[in-house]
C-alpha cells in the first residue's frame, strides 16, 4: 500500500457511489496512506473544489493560477448532499455532492439525465490509530464525451478545457487511454497534496 496504487482489494471492492454509473466508460481507483488520523485528513476532503480550497493539484490548470489552500478554511467545512463544488473557478454547476458522511466519505456527481455522467468518490479508511487510507474513485460514462465537447472557449480555465474538447474528439479507446493518463496525473498530484497537508499541520 505504497505511492497511489490501490490494492487488488480496493480496485474490486464495491464503493459507495459507484452505482451513480452504472454502465462506466472507463473506472480509475487510486489510494494513499496518510500518517495522519482521519480527523486531521478530512478537513482538506471537506474544503475541496474550485472557488474553496482548491484541488492541491496544477493550480494553473484547474483552479484559475489561485494557489490551493494551504490552511483548514472553516467556511468551506459543511458539506451538504446537493451541493454545488465548482470543478472550475465561477462554475455554478459542475460537481454536485450526492452523498456525504463527515470525517469517512465525499461523493461527488456530474448530473446527467437519467443517471450521473461522471462519480468521483474520496473514502477515508483508519489504519491503526495514526493512519489513514484515502481511496479515490472516479467512474466515467459514455455521457462524459459530449459534456467535453461542449466546453466553451470562453470560459475562464480556457487550458484545462481545450484539453476536455481535444479528448472527446479522440475514438473512444485512445479518448479512455489519454483521459486516464491525464486524469492520473492531476489524482496523484492531489492525493500528495492532501497528504502533505494532513500530515504537517
Amino acid at each position: 500500500m505504497f505511492g497511489y496504487h490501490a490494492s487488488e482489494d480496493e480496485q474490486r471492492r464495491v464503493l459507495p457511489g459507484d452505482l451513480l454509473v452504472p454502465k462506466p466508460l472507463a473506472v480509475w481507483t487510486r489510494a494513499i496512506t496518510i500518517e495522519a488520523p482521519r480527523a486531521s485528513v478530512w478537513p482538506w476532503v471537506a474544503q475541496l473544489g474550485a472557488d474553496r480550497g482548491g484541488w492541491y493539484a496544477y493550480d494553473f490548470l484547474d483552479n484559475g493560477g489561485r494557489p490551493s489552500a494551504t490552511t483548514v478554511l472553516q467556511e468551506y467545512q459543511e458539506v451538504e448532499i446537493g451541493q454545488v463544488i465548482p470543478a472550475l473557478p465561477g462554475a455554478t454547476d459542475a460537481f454536485v455532492v450526492a452523498n456525504v458522511d463527515p470525517g469517512r466519505l465525499l461523493v461527488l456527481t456530474v448530473p446527467g439525465r437519467d443517471t450521473a455522467i461522471v462519480s468521483w468518490v474520496f473514502l477515508l479508511e483508519s489504519v491503526g490509530k495514526a493512519s489513514t487510507r484515502l481511496i479515490v474513485r472516479a467512474r466515467a460514462s459514455n455521457g462524459w464525451r459530449d459534456l467535453a465537447r461542449s466546453a466553451s472557449a470562453g470560459d475562464r480555465v480556457l487550458l484545462v478545457n481545450r484539453i476536455y474538447r481535444f479528448l472527446a474528439r479522440l475514438p473512444g479507446p485512445l479518448m479512455v487511454l489519454m483521459g486516464g493518463i491525464g486524469h492520473g496525473v492531476m489524482e496523484r498530484r492531489m492525493l500528495r497534496g492532501i497528504k502533505r497537508r494532513a500530515e504537517t499541520v
